[in-house]
């Protein structure tokens, strides 16, 4: 968000999985790529983004979705500004569900197909309150089949061994705070390092190292909105100094760690 229009606000919906409700006017996002998918809702105004070498809009009754990995940014289509909802899955969620398949890709980013709006309504209709367990697990395996419909579907993964990149990522999820390489995976998983960074990457989008950074960012990103230090936070998640947490902060989700911090009114 840049400085000259503070007028922007965000709130985090209560629970899981993390959804969001937000305004922007102006100027939002930089352009920026996180490894997980951004589902999001156009409620009211134009949601314009840059996505894949052109400008994308979407009007209320829109269903946004970015693929991993993929460079975007956000900003308002019109003066006026655009409010929107948005769910944030990590790839291996939809995996799970998947079975296996390739990744959904949704052609353009943007979709006004009815059955992709019902799911998304869903489990974004109601921010003001958490998701029940099963209502979310109902919901969301709509999603992801509905995702795979658009997406054409019965794709499976090309040579991937879904079960040894599943083991890495359980390995680098729970491991985030601590160094990490390619050795260790190989040792996690029971499979050669370089197939393993091949497989990582085909069953969830991103490499390795990407996802073991966003975690640390994610992890980051709460305790800056929980009232640390920037060159606290820096510290904690692993990062060489805050000039380094800065950048990485910015590039993954457009906007500075300051920013973020008056996003969540601290």
């Amino acid at each position: 968000m840049r400085e000259a229009r503070i007028v922007n606000w965000s709130k985090r919906a209560q629970g899981e999985p993390v959804r969001m409700e937000a305004f922007i006017a102006g100027e939002g996002y930089l352009p920026h790529r996180h490894d997980n998918y951004a589902i999001a809702l156009t409620v009211d105004g134009v949601q314009s983004f840059h996505y894949r070498g052109s400008e994308r809009h979407s009007l209320p009754g829109g269903v946004v979705v970015i693929h991993p990995d993929e460079l975007h940014d956000g900003h308002a289509g019109t003066v006026e500004g655009f409010r929107y909802r948005a769910l944030y899955l990590e790839p291996y969620t939809l995996q799970s569900m998947l079975g296996g398949k390739a990744l959904p890709f949704l052609e353009g980013g943007v979709s006004t197909d009815s059955r992709l709006l019902h799911a998304a309504m869903s489990l974004l209709k109601d921010c003001d309150r958490p998701l029940d367990a099963l209502e979310y697990s109902d919901a969301l395996y709509e999603l992801a089949v509905t995702l795979d419909w658009l997406g054409g579907g019965s794709r499976r993964l090309p040579n991937a061994d879904y079960r040894a990149a599943e083991l890495a990522r359980e390995y680098l999820h729970a491991h985030w705070d601590e160094s990490v390489d390619l050795a260790t995976l190989e040792r996690i998983a029971h499979r050669d390092r370089w197939k393993l960074s091949r497989d990582f990457r085909t069953a969830f989008g991103t490499s390795p190292y990407r996802y073991l950074t966003m975690r640390r960012l994610e992890r980051a990103r709460q305790l800056l909105g929980a009232g640390e230090t920037i060159a606290d936070v820096a510290f904690h998640c692993r990062f060489a100094d805050q000039s380094h947490l800065t950048r990485q902060f910015r590039s993954a989700f457009g906007m500075t760690p300051g920013h973020w911090i008056i996003a969540c009114g601290k």
